[in-house]
Formats: C-alpha cells, sequence, structure tokens
C-alpha cells in the first residue's frame, strides 16, 4: 500500500545523474562535437568500418572502426573483452557497427547508424567512484563467459553452417548453479520481479517478462538494470521496492532461456540516439568494478573464445592481461601437452573438438594469473558432427583454505555419452555424469562433486568428456588455496 508514495519519491530523486562518457551515433564520414560534464569537448569523425568473420559459420569475430578525434586517428575493436583507448586526448571506444545486423537473430542496441561510439574525458574513470559495483560475488573469470559482441557458444551453440547468430548483447557471467550470491550493481527502484512488473512499466515492450528468473531495477541514470536466469530471489526484494547497490537480491541459475549453462545475464539498457531503448556495453563498467573491489594486481585475459575449422590457423591472444605493474611473461601451456611463449601464438589442430587452451601469465613482482582460451574446432566433412562443449564451475571461488571441502559442478552440451572425468591438479580425481543437456533447467542437470585440497597453492582443474567419436569436450577452472587473490 506504500508504492504510490514510494514511487513519488523515487521519481523525485531520479535527476540526471550524467555518466561520465558521452554516446555517439555516427555514419561513415559524419563527424560530431561531443561536450563532457567538466566542460571539455571533443570532435569525433568516423572514417570506416570494417570485420573478420570465421569461416565456420561467417560469424564477426571483429569488427573495427577507424576513427579521427582531435586530428588524430585510431582503429578501435568493438565490444569482445576490449575496454576503452586512449586517442586524441581523450578515452574512446567502440560498442557496436550496423554490421552485427546483417545476420544477427535480433536488435538489441537499437543503432539506426553505421557504429556506437563513447568517449570520456582523459584520465576518467569509467563510472563514478561508489556508483557501481561487481554484480556477482566470486572471482573474476570464474568459469566461462559471453559478453558483448561475443557469439554465443557455451551451450554447444555453433555449428557449421549459415543460420542466424546471436552476438551477445549483455553480460553472462558463469558460476555454480544455486551457490553464487547476485547483488544489485547500483542502487534503484524494483520495477520488475519475475513475471511481475509495475504498472508504469507495462507498456515497456523492452522489459522481457517472458520467464519468471529476471529481476529489473531502475537507477538514477534512467537505465534498467537486468539480472536473468536466477535461481532464486532474495526474500528483501519487492515490487515497487528499493534496493541498495551490494544488496543480495538473488542467486545465480540457469533459469528461463538460459540455454541450460549456469550463469547471470546481467545488461543495462538505456535510451539510445534512436530515441529506443537499446544495450548499454557494460563491459568496462564490470573490470572497473572488480578492480576497486578486490584490487588484484593482474589478471590473465584469454578470451573471447574462437571457432575455426580443422587445419586451420588460429591466433591465441593473451594481450588483454592485465598488471598493476608489468607483465614478464606469457606462457602458453595447450591440451595435447605442447606449450609456447609471448602474448600472441599460433596454433592449428588436427582433430574436431573443442579445447580449452591455458594461459598463465607472470608480473615483475612473481604474481601469477591464469585464463583459458576456448577453442571449437569443426571438421567440413563431416558438418553434421559438432563437437560436444562443457562448462565447470566451483565454489566458493575465493578465500579458500587448505583441508576445506570445495564444490565442483559440470555440465556437458552436445552428448549423453560417456562421463566427465576430473583431475584437480593435486594427483586427485573424480569422475560425473551430467544429464547432456539433455532438459535445459532440470534440477539436476549439473553433476556435482566435491575436492579437498590438503596445501596452499595454484590449482588447474581439469574437466573432459568425449562423445561416441572420441571428439572431448575440455574444461580448466584456476583454484587458488591460500594466499591472496
Amino acid at each position: 500500500m506504500h508504492r504510490p508514495t514510494l514511487l513519488f519519491l523515487f521519481s523525485a530523486t531520479l535527476v540526471a545523474q550524467q555518466p561520465l562518457f558521452r554516446v555517439v551515433d555516427l555514419d561513415v564520414g559524419a563527424r560530431e562535437r561531443v561536450e563532457f560534464s567538466d566542460g571539455k569537448s571533443a570532435t569525433v569523425k568516423l572514417l570506416s568500418t570494417s570485420e573478420t568473420r570465421d569461416r565456420v559459420r561467417s560469424a564477426i569475430r571483429d569488427a573495427r572502426v577507424e576513427v579521427e578525434i582531435n586530428g588524430a586517428r585510431a582503429t578501435l575493436s568493438c565490444g569482445n573483452y576490449r575496454l576503452p583507448v586512449a586517442v586524441g586526448g581523450v578515452q574512446a571506444d567502440c560498442a557496436v557497427t550496423k554490421a552485427y545486423y546483417q545476420d544477427s537473430n535480433a536488435d538489441h542496441w537499437a543503432l539506426v547508424k553505421d557504429a556506437r561510439l563513447r568517449l570520456w574525458p582523459a584520465g576518467s574513470p569509467y563510472m563514478p567512484p561508489g556508483s557501481f559495483v561487481y554484480p556477482v560475488r566470486q572471482r573474476w573469470f570464474a568459469t566461462r563467459t559471453q559478453m558483448g559482441n561475443e557469439p554465443t557458444y557455451v551451450d554447444d551453440g555453433e555449428s557449421i553452417g549459415s543460420r542466424r547468430i546471436y552476438y551477445h548483447a549483455g553480460l553472462d557471467i558463469g558460476g555454480a548453479e544455486g551457490l553464487v550470491d547476485v547483488v544489485a550493481a547500483t542502487d534503484g527502484l524494483v520495477v520488475g520481479v519475475g513475471t511481475e512488473i509495475l504498472d508504469k512499466e507495462k507498456n515497456n515492450a523492452s522489459l522481457d517478462r517472458q520467464y519468471n528468473d529476471t529481476i529489473w531495477v531502475l537507477d538514477e541514470r534512467g537505465w534498467y538494470q537486468r539480472y536473468t536466469h536466477l535461481f532464486s530471489f532474495d526474500p528483501s526484494v519487492k515490487l515497487g521496492g528499493r534496493v541498495q547497490m551490494g544488496q543480495k537480491i538473488g542467486t545465480l541459475g540457469k533459469e528461463g532461456g538460459s540455454g541450460g549453462w549456469s550463469h547471470l545475464h546481467y545488461e543495462i539498457l538505456s535510451r539510445q540516439a534512436s530515441g529506443r531503448l537499446g544495450t548499454l556495453e557494460g563491459y568496462a563498467f564490470l573490470w572497473e568494478a572488480y578492480q576497486r573491489q578486490y584490487k588484484p594486481h593482474l589478471i590473465a585475459v584469454a578470451r573471447p573464445h574462437q571457432a575455426v575449422l580443422v587445419e586451420e590457423k588460429v591466433l591465441l591472444d593473451g594481450s588483454r592481461s592485465y598488471s598493476d605493474s608489468r607483465i614478464e611473461r606469457f606462457a602458453w601451456t595447450f591440451t595435447d601437452g605442447g606449450k609456447a611463449s609471448g602474448p600472441r601464438v599460433e596454433r592449428t589442430y588436427s582433430q574436431p573438438g573443442t579445447y580449452s587452451e591455458i594461459l598463465k601469465i607472470t608480473d615483475d613482482r612473481g604474481g601469477t594469473d591464469y585464463d583459458f582460451e576456448t577453442v571449437n574446432v569443426l571438421d567440413p566433412q563431416h558438418p553434421e558432427q559438432t563437437p560436444p562443449s562443457i562448462q565447470a564451475a566451483y565454489w566458493p571461488t575465493t578465500g579458500i583454505v587448505p583441508g576445506a571441502s570445495v564444490t565442483f559442478k559440470a555440465r556437458t552440451f552436445g552428448t549423453r555419452d560417456g562421463q566427465e572425468t576430473w583431475s584437480f591438479g593435486d594427483g586427485g580425481t573424480a569422475s560425473t555424469k551430467s544429464d547432456g543437456n539433455a532438459v535445459p533447467r532440470a534440477k539436476d542437470g549439473f553433476a556435482i562433486t566435491t575436492h579437498v585440497f590438503q596445501r596452499p597453492g595454484d590449482y588447474i582443474v581439469r574437466v573432459e568428456r568425449a562423445n561416441r567419436l572420441g571428439q572431448k569436450a575440455i574444461a580448466h577452472l584456476f583454484v587458488r588455496v591460500g594466499g591472496s587473490e
């Protein structure tokens, strides 16, 4: 009975809390002048757009724009785990280009021109301090992800052939189903819980309420924050109520249209230049929020995943890794036991499968971090045979001490043959058998095992499962026991 009062109070405080960046939608050849909140300005011109597509299904793997900002030229790659770069005395990135509309299954971005650029003042944070937090309570890249413009792949989503492609809008953060807390990234008003929407939002077609798995929060910038595939909602979250930044709102799961893999789909919708609500690329916000909260000294980045044909050359790229000091070594360990060094290495595969290649980075203080590049390898001679894939996750992902039990979960996609075999990096092994994603939202779809690490250290956990043709799905997890994160 207090909702009208809450709505009035929220409307009164819905001030234009201006973001630090400016969004510019441009056609090739067009120029625009933007004014920043600090009184400075910049002039940006879109010179050209281009893209690189894979041979598997002609999906865009890298879209690029050539821009001129304050007279300085630069080429920016769009989305796909890229952060803003310095050019022309400002910071800039590209969220999306019109090329993604040529074979996409939906219009997520509300883009009507050739490209969407964003500009920040030089040295500016991506979001104001104290205004945004990382929306899950777990370590960065704890398992697989699908983020802005990456073709979906986790749930056996890639096969040879020409068809409509879901270039992921929003940010999919994988995790262990039913165990990972989801928190509010910002303060805001709860405008949707499950299939229930506030009366004033019922004509807002952008607020998808097909499944009973989503919480929508409207923040003070007028942005709609979407939290989807929730295993459960926290009882404190009420339609028409308020949530505070960092407050638990639910538990990560695989409900709704998740495809059967466990993750949080976090997405921001904001009013675009077209006048419609569209996705606001948020990877940089997550990156910055995680660094502010957890202060990691280094982060290995070997993403996005890749899809190639047998014997096709592929470039593995760890160059977007981060250190607050200096990265001295990039070391790769391949599925077949081979090794290589350097931020970028080339490789070919003679057998189809889902590979997980290990990247280890070491900084000048001896600190280390790991990430894993997923490579989906398909056989053009047998396009009907799609190799299986696998999602593995664990909990807890931080604060693990020797002697404590760690829960591991896995689900294989694309085959029901065989079983998952685990090796925990300390000599321990296990076997499980998930359901092969027979029923995507099945409560017991993920297989579960536990393991106790007796000594502190860094452990690379491997899980794999093969189909009847011997094509393997392989996944790795990085588990740190004791020591600092």
